[in-house]
């Protein structure tokens, strides 16, 4: 039932579908699917789950670059890339808004997005705190991917652009007051981070980590 409810909201993102069709389409009675989820929005809720579960084994799959920030940027890219590609759950997923109410579900990918920017406060890369920093990705990164299926057409010089205004935010390499201490440090590793090939990943890597030692040693000293 999970399934074919699925492919009829995949084939109609953003529209309504029926039990009824999901009943028909998987040869039970409506008394059967109400015993196993309860009401609509329990099926509803099981595709959602189900939506989740095919996001993240797309994520599993992607290797961390050992740098927190540069796996925000991949991060960012694959949730566009899973919306743009699964529209139906997607839409589900992010897309369709109770007040009060979260999908439990939600919770898995945000964690890890999280912990990602936790590992960036703990090198000081961050100039506004860790969850603040995860809730502003996340905002702008469901914002750009939805806008993209709205319009049935992918861009993806809107998302750089987005996803970079989003990342100078929260490490401090954008403009104004609250970015002009280390703007200089934080605007050269976030550009080494950005462009991981020039140096190579290892170098890469150890640049950062030299260029936060060096100004948490000026910081404190």
């Amino acid at each position: 039932m999970i399934a074919a409810a699925a492919e009829l909201i995949a084939a109609s993102p953003g529209e309504d579908f029926s039990l009824r069709a999901v009943c028909d389409a998987v040869g039970v009675k409506m008394p059967t699917l109400y015993h196993f989820f309860g009401s609509k929005q329990g099926l509803v809720d099981a595709v959602v789950e189900r939506g989740f579960d095919l996001y993240l084994g797309e994520k599993s799959a992607m290797e961390s670059s050992g740098d927190p920030v540069q796996d925000i940027r991949a991060g960012w890219d694959a949730h566009v890339a899973f919306g743009l590609a699964h529209p139906g759950f997607y839409t589900l997923m992010y897309g369709t808004v109770q007040p009060g109410h979260s999908p439990a579900a939600q919770a898995r990918p945000s964690e890890i997005l999280r912990g990602l920017t936790a590992r960036a406060a703990e090198q000081h890369r961050l100039v506004v705190p860790s969850e603040q920093a995860a809730a502003h990705i996340l905002v702008t990164n469901i914002g750009v991917t939805l806008r993209q299926i709205v319009l049935a057409a992918p861009d993806p010089e809107l998302s750089a652009a987005v996803r970079e205004g989003a990342i100078a935010a929260i490490t401090g390499t954008g403009t104004g007051p609250v970015t002009e201490r280390n703007a200089a440090v934080a605007a050269t590793i976030e550009l080494a981070a950005a462009n991981p090939s020039v140096l190579g990943p290892t170098q890469t890597q150890l640049l950062v980590e030299w260029l936060t030692a060096l100004n948490d040693a000026r910081r404190t000293s």
